[in-house]
């Protein structure tokens, strides 16, 4: 009982969510899962580097002039 999540209480939540969602929308769920954690991993690696985004951001925005 010392450990949390043991390999049998993933299944019983798996199968949780497999009666809950059902089959057809389990991979959407999981699709928008990791693309939720990759863009939270981005957002805590650009919180980190400030001047060094504020580098980026100001080389990828072209400033233009206008002349008339």
């Amino acid at each position: 009982m010392g450990d949390l999540l043991q390999p049998w209480h993933l299944v019983v939540i798996l199968v949780i969510a497999l009666l809950v969602f059902g089959p057809s929308k389990l991979p959407g769920l999981g699709k928008g899962l990791g693309e939720g954690i990759k863009g939270f991993k981005e957002g805590i690696k650009g919180i980190g580097g400030g001047d060094e985004a504020d580098k980026n951001d100001a080389a990828a925005k072209p400033t233009t002039t206008e002349v008339k």
